[in-house]
Protein backbone atom coordinates (compact mmCIF):
# COMPACT_ATOMS: atom_id res chain seq x y z
CA UNK A 1 0.00 0.00 0.00
CA UNK A 2 1.12 3.60 -1.01
CA UNK A 3 1.68 5.80 1.79
CA UNK A 4 0.39 9.22 1.86
CA UNK A 5 3.42 12.10 2.32
CA UNK A 6 1.04 14.96 2.14
CA UNK A 7 -2.30 15.38 2.80
CA UNK A 8 -4.31 18.68 2.90
CA UNK A 9 -7.70 19.56 4.17
CA UNK A 10 -9.96 22.60 3.41
CA UNK A 11 -6.25 24.75 3.94
CA UNK A 12 -7.00 28.09 3.91
CA UNK A 13 -4.71 31.15 4.37
CA UNK A 14 -6.19 35.14 4.82
CA UNK A 15 -3.98 38.21 4.49
CA UNK A 16 -4.98 41.64 5.13
CA UNK A 17 -4.42 44.35 3.45
CA UNK A 18 -1.23 46.40 4.06
CA UNK A 19 -0.47 44.32 7.02
CA UNK A 20 2.83 42.53 7.41
CA UNK A 21 3.01 38.88 8.11
CA UNK A 22 6.52 38.23 10.60
CA UNK A 23 7.68 34.96 10.38
CA UNK A 24 10.91 32.76 10.46
CA UNK A 25 12.06 29.38 9.58
CA UNK A 26 13.13 27.12 12.50
CA UNK A 27 15.94 27.23 10.42
CA UNK A 28 16.50 31.47 10.15
CA UNK A 29 16.23 31.28 14.45
CA UNK A 30 19.42 28.75 14.13
CA UNK A 31 21.17 30.70 11.93
CA UNK A 32 20.46 34.30 13.79
CA UNK A 33 22.00 32.70 17.06
CA UNK A 34 24.78 31.39 14.98
CA UNK A 35 25.37 34.38 13.62
CA UNK A 36 24.80 36.81 17.08
CA UNK A 37 28.85 37.20 17.93
CA UNK A 38 29.40 38.48 14.67
CA UNK A 39 26.77 40.95 14.55
CA UNK A 40 27.78 42.16 17.93
CA UNK A 41 31.51 42.51 16.76
CA UNK A 42 30.19 44.17 13.35
CA UNK A 43 28.26 46.84 15.23
CA UNK A 44 30.87 47.83 17.64
CA UNK A 45 32.78 48.46 14.73
CA UNK A 46 30.03 50.81 13.16
CA UNK A 47 29.48 52.46 16.20
CA UNK A 48 33.07 53.51 16.15
CA UNK A 49 32.86 54.81 12.61
CA UNK A 50 29.94 56.10 12.89
CA UNK A 51 29.87 58.14 16.46
CA UNK A 52 27.44 61.29 16.11
CA UNK A 53 25.54 59.84 13.16
CA UNK A 54 21.43 59.25 13.42
CA UNK A 55 19.97 56.14 11.38
CA UNK A 56 16.54 56.25 10.74
CA UNK A 57 14.24 53.54 12.37
CA UNK A 58 10.90 55.16 12.08
CA UNK A 59 8.46 55.17 9.14
CA UNK A 60 9.81 52.58 6.87
CA UNK A 61 8.50 52.67 3.42
CA UNK A 62 7.28 49.13 2.44
CA UNK A 63 7.77 47.89 -1.06
CA UNK A 64 6.41 44.71 -2.74
CA UNK A 65 9.90 43.24 -1.78
CA UNK A 66 8.90 43.81 1.82
CA UNK A 67 6.04 41.07 1.55
CA UNK A 68 6.10 37.51 1.14
CA UNK A 69 5.14 35.55 -2.36
CA UNK A 70 1.34 35.40 -2.06
CA UNK A 71 0.85 38.82 0.08
CA UNK A 72 -2.22 40.72 -1.36
CA UNK A 73 0.12 43.10 -2.45
CA UNK A 74 1.10 41.12 -5.04
CA UNK A 75 -2.22 40.54 -6.69
CA UNK A 76 -4.73 42.11 -7.64
CA UNK A 77 -8.14 40.98 -6.13
CA UNK A 78 -9.22 42.83 -2.85
CA UNK A 79 -12.21 41.99 -0.87
CA UNK A 80 -14.40 45.12 0.64
CA UNK A 81 -13.36 44.38 4.03
CA UNK A 82 -9.82 44.56 3.15
CA UNK A 83 -8.56 41.38 3.83
CA UNK A 84 -7.74 38.31 0.66
CA UNK A 85 -8.02 34.74 0.64
CA UNK A 86 -4.62 34.01 -0.82
CA UNK A 87 -5.42 29.94 -0.16
CA UNK A 88 -9.26 29.34 0.00
CA UNK A 89 -10.55 25.35 0.47
CA UNK A 90 -7.98 23.65 -0.78
CA UNK A 91 -7.60 19.83 -0.50
CA UNK A 92 -5.31 17.24 -2.13
CA UNK A 93 -3.02 14.51 -1.79
CA UNK A 94 0.23 13.25 -2.38
CA UNK A 95 1.86 9.67 -1.96
CA UNK A 96 5.51 8.89 -1.00
CA UNK A 97 7.12 8.80 -4.37
CA UNK A 98 4.96 11.04 -6.36
CA UNK A 99 5.96 14.07 -8.26
CA UNK A 100 3.35 16.91 -8.22
CA UNK A 101 3.73 20.11 -10.32
CA UNK A 102 1.92 22.99 -9.18
CA UNK A 103 1.09 25.41 -11.66
CA UNK A 104 -0.89 28.81 -11.98
CA UNK A 105 -0.50 32.49 -12.93
CA UNK A 106 1.69 35.07 -11.11
CA UNK A 107 -0.87 35.10 -7.41
CA UNK A 108 -2.53 32.16 -7.71
CA UNK A 109 -1.22 31.04 -4.06
CA UNK A 110 1.29 28.46 -5.16
CA UNK A 111 4.26 29.88 -3.50
CA UNK A 112 1.82 30.88 -0.25
CA UNK A 113 1.02 27.07 -0.59
CA UNK A 114 4.65 25.65 -0.49
CA UNK A 115 5.07 28.40 2.47
CA UNK A 116 2.82 26.47 4.54
CA UNK A 117 3.86 23.11 3.67
CA UNK A 118 7.32 24.07 4.55
CA UNK A 119 6.56 25.22 7.82
CA UNK A 120 7.79 28.72 7.07
CA UNK A 121 3.45 30.36 7.83
CA UNK A 122 0.81 28.95 9.49
CA UNK A 123 -2.43 28.54 8.05
CA UNK A 124 -5.92 29.99 9.01
CA UNK A 125 -7.19 27.64 8.81
CA UNK A 126 -7.68 23.56 7.69
CA UNK A 127 -5.27 20.92 8.11
CA UNK A 128 -2.08 20.00 6.36
CA UNK A 129 -0.72 16.87 6.95
CA UNK A 130 3.29 15.96 5.98
CA UNK A 131 4.89 12.88 6.65
CA UNK A 132 8.77 13.08 6.15
CA UNK A 133 11.33 15.31 6.72
CA UNK A 134 11.10 18.70 3.82
CA UNK A 135 13.87 20.54 1.95
CA UNK A 136 12.80 23.22 0.46
CA UNK A 137 13.87 25.56 -1.87
CA UNK A 138 11.33 28.77 -2.03
CA UNK A 139 13.23 31.30 -3.28
CA UNK A 140 16.64 33.17 -3.28
CA UNK A 141 17.66 33.57 0.22
CA UNK A 142 15.75 31.24 1.84
CA UNK A 143 17.51 29.07 4.41
CA UNK A 144 20.47 30.83 4.14
CA UNK A 145 22.19 33.10 7.03
CA UNK A 146 24.24 35.74 4.61
CA UNK A 147 26.37 35.99 7.44
CA UNK A 148 27.54 32.56 7.53
CA UNK A 149 29.86 30.87 5.04
CA UNK A 150 28.75 28.53 2.09
CA UNK A 151 30.28 25.62 4.34
CA UNK A 152 28.42 26.71 7.02
CA UNK A 153 25.18 27.28 5.71
CA UNK A 154 25.22 23.35 4.23
CA UNK A 155 26.58 21.93 7.73
CA UNK A 156 23.54 24.10 9.42
CA UNK A 157 20.92 22.75 6.81
CA UNK A 158 21.84 19.36 7.42
CA UNK A 159 21.47 19.81 11.00
CA UNK A 160 18.38 21.24 10.78
CA UNK A 161 16.86 18.09 8.65
CA UNK A 162 18.49 16.01 11.26
CA UNK A 163 21.66 14.91 9.42
CA UNK A 164 24.50 13.85 11.54
CA UNK A 165 27.91 15.37 10.17
CA UNK A 166 29.63 12.42 8.82
CA UNK A 167 26.42 11.97 6.24
CA UNK A 168 27.24 15.23 5.03
CA UNK A 169 30.78 15.06 4.82
CA UNK A 170 30.17 12.47 2.33
CA UNK A 171 27.83 14.96 0.59
CA UNK A 172 30.04 18.02 0.65
CA UNK A 173 32.51 17.60 -1.96
CA UNK A 174 29.25 16.55 -4.54
CA UNK A 175 27.02 19.89 -3.11
CA UNK A 176 30.60 21.98 -3.79
CA UNK A 177 30.86 20.60 -7.20
CA UNK A 178 27.86 21.07 -8.53
CA UNK A 179 27.16 24.81 -7.41
CA UNK A 180 30.79 25.22 -9.12
CA UNK A 181 31.32 27.69 -5.92
CA UNK A 182 34.66 25.61 -4.80
CA UNK A 183 36.74 28.93 -4.44
CA UNK A 184 34.12 30.99 -2.50
CA UNK A 185 32.97 28.22 -0.27
CA UNK A 186 34.64 29.75 2.75
CA UNK A 187 33.12 33.05 1.95
CA UNK A 188 30.15 34.48 3.82
CA UNK A 189 27.17 33.89 1.31
CA UNK A 190 26.17 37.56 1.74
CA UNK A 191 28.79 38.25 -0.87
CA UNK A 192 27.90 35.49 -3.41
CA UNK A 193 25.81 36.76 -6.58
CA UNK A 194 22.57 35.89 -7.06
CA UNK A 195 23.73 33.12 -9.68
CA UNK A 196 25.90 31.79 -7.42
CA UNK A 197 23.39 31.86 -4.19
CA UNK A 198 20.99 30.26 -6.03
CA UNK A 199 23.51 27.05 -7.00
CA UNK A 200 24.42 26.38 -3.86
CA UNK A 201 20.97 26.86 -2.67
CA UNK A 202 19.21 24.33 -4.96
CA UNK A 203 22.77 21.87 -4.38
CA UNK A 204 21.96 21.80 -0.65
CA UNK A 205 18.41 21.12 -1.31
CA UNK A 206 18.90 18.17 -3.63
CA UNK A 207 21.65 16.30 -2.27
CA UNK A 208 20.68 16.49 1.61
CA UNK A 209 18.03 13.85 0.46
CA UNK A 210 14.89 14.80 2.52
CA UNK A 211 12.16 12.28 2.41
CA UNK A 212 9.67 15.20 0.55
CA UNK A 213 11.58 18.02 -1.74
CA UNK A 214 9.41 21.42 -2.31
CA UNK A 215 10.76 23.16 -5.07
CA UNK A 216 9.67 27.27 -5.97
CA UNK A 217 10.23 28.38 -9.48
CA UNK A 218 13.90 27.29 -9.30
CA UNK A 219 14.01 27.62 -13.22
CA UNK A 220 13.67 31.02 -13.20
CA UNK A 221 17.36 32.01 -11.58
CA UNK A 222 20.53 31.10 -13.36
CA UNK A 223 22.09 30.64 -17.01
CA UNK A 224 20.43 28.22 -19.02
CA UNK A 225 23.22 25.78 -18.78
CA UNK A 226 22.46 25.77 -14.91
CA UNK A 227 18.85 25.58 -15.87
CA UNK A 228 19.56 22.40 -17.69
CA UNK A 229 21.37 20.98 -14.78
CA UNK A 230 18.61 21.31 -12.11
CA UNK A 231 16.31 19.61 -14.45
CA UNK A 232 18.46 16.70 -14.49
CA UNK A 233 19.12 16.57 -11.12
CA UNK A 234 15.06 17.10 -10.06
CA UNK A 235 14.74 14.15 -12.53
CA UNK A 236 17.22 11.94 -10.96
CA UNK A 237 15.56 13.12 -7.24
CA UNK A 238 12.51 11.86 -8.66
CA UNK A 239 13.31 8.82 -10.07
CA UNK A 240 14.69 7.53 -6.72
CA UNK A 241 11.64 7.61 -5.54
CA UNK A 242 11.64 10.92 -3.09
CA UNK A 243 8.97 12.85 -3.29
CA UNK A 244 8.71 16.29 -5.28
CA UNK A 245 6.35 19.23 -5.20
CA UNK A 246 7.60 21.65 -8.00
CA UNK A 247 6.37 24.99 -8.73
CA UNK A 248 7.08 26.23 -11.95
CA UNK A 249 6.11 28.44 -15.15
CA UNK A 250 8.67 26.39 -17.73
CA UNK A 251 5.78 24.03 -18.87
CA UNK A 252 7.55 22.03 -20.42
CA UNK A 253 9.96 21.46 -17.42
CA UNK A 254 6.43 20.16 -15.78
CA UNK A 255 5.40 17.93 -18.49
CA UNK A 256 8.80 16.29 -18.44
CA UNK A 257 9.26 16.10 -14.60
CA UNK A 258 6.23 15.52 -13.34
CA UNK A 259 3.36 12.61 -13.22
CA UNK A 260 0.69 14.33 -12.11
CA UNK A 261 -0.25 18.23 -12.09
CA UNK A 262 -2.26 20.69 -9.61
CA UNK A 263 -3.92 23.72 -11.17
CA UNK A 264 -3.97 26.69 -9.12
CA UNK A 265 -6.40 29.90 -9.67
CA UNK A 266 -7.18 32.43 -7.27
CA UNK A 267 -6.57 30.53 -4.40
CA UNK A 268 -8.19 27.23 -5.39
CA UNK A 269 -7.92 23.96 -6.82
CA UNK A 270 -9.30 24.58 -10.54
CA UNK A 271 -8.27 21.43 -11.88
CA UNK A 272 -5.74 18.26 -10.55
CA UNK A 273 -4.71 15.29 -12.93
CA UNK A 274 -2.28 13.83 -15.41
CA UNK A 275 0.62 16.13 -16.52
CA UNK A 276 0.16 16.25 -20.24
CA UNK A 277 -3.61 16.54 -20.29
CA UNK A 278 -3.40 19.48 -17.57
CA UNK A 279 -0.18 21.29 -19.32
CA UNK A 280 -2.04 21.13 -22.12
CA UNK A 281 -5.49 22.54 -20.92
CA UNK A 282 -3.69 25.41 -18.45
CA UNK A 283 -1.91 26.46 -22.00
CA UNK A 284 -4.49 26.36 -23.98
CA UNK A 285 -7.31 28.50 -21.49
CA UNK A 286 -4.96 31.14 -20.02
CA UNK A 287 -1.38 31.92 -21.61
CA UNK A 288 -0.98 35.00 -22.12
CA UNK A 289 -1.08 35.99 -25.67
CA UNK A 290 1.17 39.24 -25.96
CA UNK A 291 3.09 38.70 -29.18
CA UNK A 292 0.26 36.10 -30.86
CA UNK A 293 -0.99 39.37 -32.87
CA UNK A 294 1.06 42.03 -33.96
CA UNK A 295 0.34 45.03 -35.57
CA UNK A 296 2.79 46.42 -38.45
CA UNK A 297 1.31 49.01 -40.67
CA UNK A 298 2.83 51.34 -38.22
CA UNK A 299 6.81 49.84 -38.09
CA UNK A 300 8.94 52.16 -39.92
CA UNK A 301 10.60 50.63 -43.07
CA UNK A 302 13.71 51.26 -45.57
CA UNK A 303 14.82 52.00 -48.84
CA UNK A 304 10.80 52.38 -49.96
CA UNK A 305 9.50 49.15 -48.90
CA UNK A 306 6.28 49.51 -48.10
CA UNK A 307 5.04 51.84 -50.50
CA UNK A 308 3.48 49.48 -53.47
CA UNK A 309 2.41 47.01 -50.53
CA UNK A 310 2.14 47.23 -47.16
CA UNK A 311 1.69 44.34 -44.66
CA UNK A 312 -0.78 45.16 -42.07
CA UNK A 313 -0.53 42.47 -39.04
CA UNK A 314 0.01 38.95 -38.62
CA UNK A 315 -1.76 37.03 -36.34
CA UNK A 316 -0.43 33.41 -35.36
CA UNK A 317 -3.03 31.02 -34.71
CA UNK A 318 -5.77 33.12 -34.31
CA UNK A 319 -4.24 33.86 -30.92
CA UNK A 320 -4.34 30.78 -29.36
CA UNK A 321 -0.79 29.04 -28.53
CA UNK A 322 1.57 28.01 -31.09
CA UNK A 323 2.35 24.28 -29.78
CA UNK A 324 5.15 21.66 -31.21
CA UNK A 325 3.74 19.11 -33.26
CA UNK A 326 0.13 20.68 -33.67
CA UNK A 327 -0.99 23.02 -36.59
CA UNK A 328 0.09 26.85 -37.31
CA UNK A 329 -2.01 29.10 -38.88
CA UNK A 330 -0.46 32.49 -39.70
CA UNK A 331 -2.80 35.31 -40.95
CA UNK A 332 -1.32 38.13 -43.41
CA UNK A 333 -3.02 41.54 -43.67
CA UNK A 334 -1.96 43.66 -45.94
CA UNK A 335 -3.22 46.46 -48.37
CA UNK A 336 -2.10 47.75 -52.14
CA UNK A 337 -1.17 51.36 -52.58
CA UNK A 338 -0.30 50.57 -56.54
CA UNK A 339 -1.10 47.93 -58.83
CA UNK A 340 1.19 45.11 -58.69
CA UNK A 341 1.95 41.99 -60.43
CA UNK A 342 3.04 38.43 -59.65
CA UNK A 343 2.67 38.84 -55.71
CA UNK A 344 4.13 36.64 -53.12
CA UNK A 345 4.65 36.34 -49.49
CA UNK A 346 6.91 34.32 -47.20
CA UNK A 347 7.91 34.05 -43.61
CA UNK A 348 10.65 32.90 -41.72
CA UNK A 349 11.83 31.66 -38.30
CA UNK A 350 15.41 32.75 -36.99
CA UNK A 351 16.80 31.90 -33.90
CA UNK A 352 17.71 34.94 -30.88
CA UNK A 353 20.96 34.97 -32.13
CA UNK A 354 19.98 35.58 -36.22
CA UNK A 355 20.35 32.06 -37.35
CA UNK A 356 17.45 31.09 -39.87
CA UNK A 357 15.98 27.51 -38.91
CA UNK A 358 12.61 27.67 -41.17
CA UNK A 359 11.48 29.69 -44.24
CA UNK A 360 7.79 29.45 -45.59
CA UNK A 361 7.14 30.66 -49.17
CA UNK A 362 3.32 31.20 -50.82
CA UNK A 363 5.25 31.00 -54.33
CA UNK A 364 6.48 27.38 -53.22
CA UNK A 365 2.98 25.79 -54.07
CA UNK A 366 0.70 28.46 -55.22
CA UNK A 367 0.97 30.90 -58.12
CA UNK A 368 1.65 34.51 -57.71
CA UNK A 369 -0.83 36.96 -57.84
CA UNK A 370 -1.40 39.97 -59.45
CA UNK A 371 -3.36 42.89 -57.29
CA UNK A 372 -4.80 46.24 -58.38
CA UNK A 373 -4.37 49.38 -56.50
CA UNK A 374 -6.55 49.90 -53.08
CA UNK A 375 -6.90 46.05 -52.41
CA UNK A 376 -6.95 45.47 -48.87
CA UNK A 377 -6.67 41.56 -48.36
CA UNK A 378 -5.78 38.25 -46.15
CA UNK A 379 -3.25 35.78 -47.19
CA UNK A 380 -3.30 32.71 -44.57
CA UNK A 381 -0.45 29.88 -44.62
CA UNK A 382 -1.38 26.64 -42.98
CA UNK A 383 1.51 24.20 -41.26
CA UNK A 384 -0.22 21.13 -40.83
CA UNK A 385 2.63 19.85 -38.40
CA UNK A 386 4.90 22.44 -36.95
CA UNK A 387 8.07 20.98 -36.29
CA UNK A 388 9.97 23.65 -34.43
CA UNK A 389 11.90 22.68 -31.64
CA UNK A 390 10.19 24.44 -28.04
CA UNK A 391 11.61 27.33 -27.85
CA UNK A 392 11.70 31.37 -28.69
CA UNK A 393 12.46 32.81 -32.50
CA UNK A 394 12.99 36.14 -33.99
CA UNK A 395 10.12 36.31 -36.52
CA UNK A 396 10.55 37.64 -40.13
CA UNK A 397 7.53 38.77 -42.66
CA UNK A 398 7.90 39.89 -46.22
CA UNK A 399 5.98 40.50 -49.54
CA UNK A 400 7.55 40.85 -53.24
CA UNK A 401 6.53 41.26 -56.90
CA UNK A 402 8.26 38.63 -59.37
CA UNK A 403 11.04 36.88 -57.89
CA UNK A 404 13.63 39.53 -56.06
CA UNK A 405 11.56 42.70 -56.36
CA UNK A 406 10.83 43.22 -52.44
CA UNK A 407 7.71 44.99 -51.87
CA UNK A 408 7.52 45.41 -48.21
CA UNK A 409 10.10 43.28 -45.44
CA UNK A 410 10.09 43.95 -41.78
CA UNK A 411 13.11 41.38 -40.24
CA UNK A 412 12.70 40.70 -36.36
CA UNK A 413 9.43 42.34 -36.25
CA UNK A 414 8.00 40.31 -33.49
CA UNK A 415 9.00 36.96 -31.43
CA UNK A 416 6.91 33.54 -31.37
CA UNK A 417 7.41 30.94 -28.65
CA UNK A 418 6.44 27.48 -29.40
CA UNK A 419 5.54 25.49 -26.50
CA UNK A 420 5.62 21.90 -26.08
CA UNK A 421 2.75 19.96 -27.94
CA UNK A 422 0.59 17.01 -26.30
CA UNK A 423 2.80 14.65 -28.21
CA UNK A 424 6.30 16.21 -27.48
CA UNK A 425 8.89 14.02 -26.20
CA UNK A 426 10.26 15.08 -22.90
CA UNK A 427 13.71 13.99 -23.72
CA UNK A 428 13.71 16.91 -26.75
CA UNK A 429 12.75 19.55 -24.47
CA UNK A 430 15.86 21.02 -23.39
CA UNK A 431 16.79 20.91 -26.38
CA UNK A 432 17.84 24.53 -28.36
CA UNK A 433 15.73 25.90 -31.72
CA UNK A 434 15.66 24.17 -35.01
CA UNK A 435 13.93 21.72 -36.64
CA UNK A 436 13.01 18.44 -35.47
CA UNK A 437 11.46 16.59 -39.35
CA UNK A 438 10.72 12.78 -39.85
CA UNK A 439 13.32 10.43 -42.39
CA UNK A 440 13.39 6.95 -43.33
CA UNK A 441 15.57 5.39 -40.95
CA UNK A 442 17.20 1.77 -41.83
CA UNK A 443 18.49 -0.38 -39.31
CA UNK A 444 21.36 -2.60 -40.64
CA UNK A 445 24.15 -5.32 -38.88
CA UNK A 446 27.38 -4.95 -39.84
CA UNK A 447 27.56 -7.56 -42.45
CA UNK A 448 24.86 -5.11 -44.37
CA UNK A 449 21.86 -6.94 -43.46
CA UNK A 450 18.48 -4.66 -43.07
CA UNK A 451 16.55 -5.42 -39.56
CA UNK A 452 13.09 -6.23 -40.58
Amino acid sequence: MTHVAIRCEGLSKQYRIGERESYKALRDVIADTAAAPLRRLRTALDRRRTTGDRASSNGDALSASDFPVGHPSSVACQSLNGSIWALDEVSFEVKHGEVVGIIGRNGAGKSTLLKILSRITKPTKGLAEIHGRVGSLLEVGTGFHPELTGRENIYLNAAILGMRKAEVDKKFEEIVSFAEVEKFIDTPVKRYSSGMYVRLAFAVAAHLEPEILVIDEVLAVGDAAFQKKCLGKIGEVARGGRTVLFVSHNMGAVRQLCSSVMWLDLGKVKAHGGSPDMVDLYLRTTLDQHGSSMELSALPRAGGLGERLRILSVEFNNGTPVLHGESLSVTIRYKTMAGVNDVGFGFGFSSLEGIRVMSVDSDLVEPQRDLENGFTGLVEAIIPELQLQPGKYSFDIGARSGNNNGLDYLKGCTQIEILPGPATPSLIIRDDGGMRIPANWNWIEVDGTVLQ
